[in-house]
């Protein structure tokens, strides 16, 4: 493959990412999403004051969009996407706690291993889109 091609799929790559990033994130600011997420976070990481379950639902997904944005501008691209995969490992346990919860949170309660690979395939595309 020529490096016009290769270019130009990891150009597709980045929009869609950085369009699932920036989707996700708006959904952060959901009332009924952000109840939601800020349900997902394990009890030993739930803390009062500014790094309430709320504020960090907030907190990443300005993360998300920040990534997402980020992926689009070629002076910031890897940067966001270093930020994207460290961002995915620091929000597992909130996913591998929904997981284990599966009355809790029905249908958003994906098992353990299938989220676990689809995280690591996920940070492995990003960095396939930048480098």
């Amino acid at each position: 493959m020529s490096s016009d091609v290769i270019d130009g799929l990891q150009l597709a790559l980045r929009v869609i990412l950085a369009v699932v990033f920036i989707g996700a994130g708006i959904t952060h600011f959901l009332p009924t999403v952000q109840r939601t997420m800020a349900a997902m976070i394990p009890p030993r990481l739930r803390t009062a004051g500014w790094a309430n379950p709320t504020n960090l639902v907030l907190l990443t997904g300005v993360c998300e969009l920040a990534g997402g944005f980020g992926l689009l501008y070629p002076p910031t691209m890897l940067l966001a996407a270093g930020a994207l995969v460290l961002f995915l490992a620091a929000v597992f346990p909130a996913n591998a706690y929904a997981a284990r919860h599966k009355n809790r949170f029905g249908r958003i309660a994906i098992p353990f291993v299938p989220r676990l690979i689809a995280q690591l395939v996920l940070m492995a595309l990003i960095v396939v889109a930048v480098i």
